[in-house]
């Protein structure tokens, strides 16, 4: 059995990261690399782990902005507006 070691574990929230906000430049950023080419690596290990296809997301529905703000402050996205109703998403 392989040791926990840093390097795993920076591979381990590089994927996450890249699972969760699927914005490699985001990932690039908060792992300090200077070339997007050591960070494309954590694109195939998501795709790897988790299948195309198979994200499940929580969804909410928000009717005023003070709603929409609070769950925009608890992680979740904007999605969409239809009429009166603001749809969010967050992958879970």
């Amino acid at each position: 059995m392989k040791k926990i070691n840093f390097i795993i574990l920076r591979h381990f929230k590089g994927t996450m990261e890249y699972h969760k906000s699927k914005d490699i430049l985001y990932v690039m950023k908060i792992l300090g690399h200077k070339s997007i080419k050591s960070t494309l690596v954590y694109i195939d290990v998501e795709r790897a782990i988790y299948q195309p296809g198979s994200e499940e997301f929580t969804v909410r529905v928000a009717k005023t902005v003070e709603e929409a703000s609070k769950l925009i402050e608890v992680g979740f996205e904007y999605v969409c507006q239809k009429d009166d109703l603001i749809l969010f998403r967050k992958r879970k």
